[in-house]
């Protein structure tokens, strides 16, 4: 069987905290599993089934991999390293906010090497045709957010309003989504509230499109699937979306496949 002939990124979804930074966190198990994109890497990582892979392990609260190097506090508290979650939870303790040096080795231990695997992937796979930038959002825009208390549909699709793919293969990817998923058209939209992020609008078209998929967690992180209290989500429903993910891409890809 043929693989799918895609790059699959999925940068939010990494759990782990930096040894160097654990003293100076105050933020509770709690909060660094809302402000990341929960259990993505269970329901996209089909990494035996395409041509191209890449999975961020650090948590999103401590690294985050789809911002600019640049793009740090305080000018920016949910910048490529934050002060405070998308909740607005202080991170670090008082006076233990991280200082350049700190955050410099974070960024060459974590984000630099993501990144890395994205360019050799793009580089070396000439069979690439698209790639997926995959995460998770709220059901209801949080505070931080571009759209702060409005319910969130299904799915967006970000094309950076189409230079990072164009319009016809991002209309595609929503009619197969809508048909694997059985949703509705109004269920998934494009490029609002989000076009797409640094790791899209960076990668897409350079040289093969990109979108940023993005999953309303209202999807998983509700009942009847998801202990609040253990925060963990019943597998066969991450296993139920996996496959919903995995036939968009088969109806996606249907005549190259084989």
């Amino acid at each position: 069987m043929n693989k799918f002939p895609i790059l699959i990124s999925i940068p939010h979804g990494g759990t782990e905290m930096p040894a160097e930074i654990a003293p100076r966190v105050c933020i509770t198990p709690k909060d660094q599993f809302e402000d990341g994109d929960a259990l993505t890497r269970e329901i996209y990582g089909i990494k035996n089934e395409v041509l191209s892979y890449v999975e961020g392990t650090i948590a999103r609260a401590f690294v985050d991999l789809n911002r600019d190097v640049s793009d740090r506090p305080p000018k920016n508290p949910d910048g490529v390293v934050k002060s405070m979650t998308c909740f607005g939870k202080p991170i670090y303790h008082p006076d233990q906010q991280l200082d350049n040096a700190l955050t410099d080795l974070l960024l060459k231990k974590y984000y630099l090497p993501y990144h890395q695997s994205i360019r050799t992937a793009l580089d070396s796979q000439k069979n690439l045709a698209l790639m997926l930038d995959c995460h998770t959002m709220e059901a209801v825009g949080p505070k931080i957010s571009p759209d702060p208390g409005n319910i969130r549909p299904k799915f967006c699709l970000g094309s950076n309003h189409e230079e990072s793919c164009p319009a016809e293969m991002v209309q595609r990817m929503a009619h197969c989504i809508k048909t694997a998923f059985a949703l509705n058209d109004d269920d998934v939209v494009i490029d609002k509230p989000f076009a797409g992020g640094f790791i899209t609008r960076t990668y897409g078209n350079k040289p093969i499109p990109c979108i940023q998929i993005e999953m309303s967690r209202g999807l998983y992180l509700a009942d009847p699937w998801f202990d609040k209290e253990q925060l963990k989500v019943i597998s066969s429903r991450l296993a139920q979306l996996r496959q919903y993910f995995r036939d968009t891409l088969e109806l996606f890809f249907v005549k190259d496949r084989g």
